[in-house]
């Protein structure tokens, strides 16, 4: 039988162009295959809580941490510029100034600040550490624990350019925020490939709450007016109505997150008691820097401490301010300040908010000063998950 020979140049040719051909087709093939998502170079974590829940303690757990950028309620200057919202209706603003933010895009203040402005002109802005340290203040350094009063005096007046410049300096954008009410606000954000975006929702036992917001009614009646929907008519709370939106707000959130929640959630929801905070500090913020990316560093540890070990309660005129106080008393004050018949219309306006977020009714005043009763149940280990939540509990 006849044999063809075939010269090797002409395979090698032959050789060459197919495999030349397959490159082809597969480089053609990838360009429609959906290529792997590249998360963003910064995280952004937004602190989800209400009014008087220890959101403005947990704000500054993260804010005096070297790696994080932080602000607390930027969106005070959408409800102060449109207070005769209603929340609801401010929920749009209230997320796209958040999400401008988390891209340290500051030039969204234009609208709600269109004057020639200093940082001083942010809102609380001296509680946060990157507006007191460089590049925005050239007074401390990056891994000093700061003070809201040595900031005020040292830095106030640096352009508001700084803001900005910052922010794209750091690898964490943390906010604080009690002007969202439901969590649906938040898929945008959550699904936005731009955002790396991580929720901790703190909540306190809204007896406690209470307790607190009576040391801050004035501060409070704006806020209140825009909860309850009053054109801009500042409201006193006497009647627990905004407590009940808060309370609502809570379970609404809680639920959603847990029950059958969209696939985008998962891992990115914490749930957090300010009880079990003050409780175990170390374990909790632990916890929360975990979920959040970030190591404890020895300098925070020792700060936290103080922070927690202090003596009594705080006093009135530091509603608003992080100073050391015994954080244990401070989370069970109401129990000896609040009349029972207050305490049993607050559990009738928020009977639901309370069971859910594991606290425990009482019946008579006697259980409610007996301070050996404890009103806050133990949690299963990591209850308040995505991954793990069971309605029995």
């Amino acid at each position: 039988m006849a044999r063809i020979r075939i010269p090797s140049t002409i395979v090698i040719l032959f050789i060459t162009v197919q495999t030349g051909f397959l490159l082809f087709m597969y480089a053609r093939y990838s360009s429609f295959m959906p290529q792997p998502e590249e998360k963003p170079s910064q995280v952004h974590i937004l602190i989800l809580s209400s009014w008087r829940s220890g959101s403005s303690f947990v704000g500054q757990l993260f804010s005096q941490h070297p790696n994080v950028f932080y602000l607390m309620e930027p969106a005070w200057h959408v409800w102060v510029t449109m207070s005769q919202n209603s929340a609801k209706v401010l929920h749009m603003a209230v997320r796209d100034l958040v999400r401008s933010v988390f891209l340290c895009d500051m030039s969204v203040f234009d609208a709600y600040m269109p004057w020639k402005r200093n940082l001083s002109d942010l809102f609380q802005w001296a509680v946060s550490r990157a507006l007191c340290s460089a590049p925005a203040c050239d007074s401390f350094k990056r891994t000093d624990i700061t003070s809201e009063m040595a900031c005020k005096t040292l830095c106030g007046r640096y352009p508001f350019s700084k803001v900005e410049e910052a922010c794209k300096t750091y690898s964490h954008v943390v906010i604080k925020e009690v002007r969202f009410f439901d969590l649906k606000v938040l898929y945008p954000l959550l699904t936005d490939p731009s955002l790396n975006l991580k929720i901790i929702h703190l909540v306190r036992d809204p007896r406690a709450v209470v307790k607190s917001r009576e040391q801050s009614v004035k501060a409070l009646a704006r806020d209140n007016g825009i909860v309850l929907s009053t054109n801009g008519t500042k409201v006193e709370d006497s009647k627990y109505k905004v407590m009940q939106e808060v309370c609502r707000s809570h379970v609404q959130i809680y639920e959603t997150a847990t029950l059958k929640p969209p696939n985008f959630l998962k891992d990115r929801y914490l749930m957090i008691r300010f009880e079990d905070l003050v409780r175990d500090p170390l374990s909790e913020i632990s916890e929360m820097y975990k979920f959040a990316d970030l190591n404890l560093t020895p300098r925070l540890k020792s700060w936290i401490f103080n922070i927690t070990h202090g003596q009594g309660p705080g006093k009135k005129k530091e509603a608003f301010k992080i100073t050391s106080r015994d954080a244990v008393s401070v989370s069970q004050a109401w129990r000896n300040v609040l009349s029972f018949q207050k305490v049993k219309k607050i559990q009738e306006v928020c009977k639901g908010a309370i069971s859910m977020l594991g606290y425990q009714l009482v019946d008579s005043e006697k259980e409610q000063r007996d301070l050996t009763l404890d009103l806050v149940l133990p949690r299963q280990q990591n209850q308040f998950s995505w991954s793990s939540f069971n309605p029995k509990h």
